[in-house]
């Protein structure tokens, strides 16, 4: 059995349906939701002029392989109605696996752990509330170290 970690977000629609949503999908299709993290109020990572996120991070246990993970979460999405048109655009739903076990995988269209982790509050404040002693396979950090240097000042608040 594989261990996941999953961020999900959302800011157009209603949001919080969508993240309900998405986790019933991925569910059906991925695997069982071992865990959740509360709902975080965010702030538009990278564009900031639109409206905040909800963001949330999931365990998912699986026996599925990274690959497979990746093109269920793009028919998830794209059934869910996220349309991709610019980079940080805003989205009815947004999936990203963020660990996949303890493995490095770099693959042309996939990239686990995700690149951006240590860089985003919104993904670090919600994986710490989970896995605050998960060590992160390739900076040897933990997740409540790479938070606590984080420098990204942007507002994360539990719901």
């Amino acid at each position: 059995m594989n261990k996941i970690y999953l961020l999900l977000g959302s800011n157009i629609g209603p949001i919080s349906k969508n993240l309900s949503l998405a986790k019933k999908h991925i569910q059906q299709e991925i695997g069982k939701i071992n865990r959740e993290s509360s709902v975080y109020v965010t702030k538009a990572w990278g564009k900031p002029d639109q409206a905040d996120f909800l963001n949330q991070v999931i365990i998912v246990n699986t026996n599925l392989d990274p690959s497979k993970i990746m093109q269920l979460i793009l028919k998830i999405e794209k059934s869910m109605g996220r349309v991709r048109t610019i980079k940080n655009a805003p989205r009815i739903i947004d999936i990203d696996i963020l660990f996949y076990n303890k493995e490095i995988i770099s693959l042309p269209n996939l990239s686990i752990p995700h690149p951006l982790i240590q860089e985003r509050r919104f993904v670090l404040a919600p994986l710490n509330e989970l896995s605050p002693n998960l060590k992160h396979p390739i900076l040897q950090k933990n997740i409540h170290e790479l938070l606590t240097c984080c420098k990204d000042s942007l507002a994360v608040n539990k719901i």
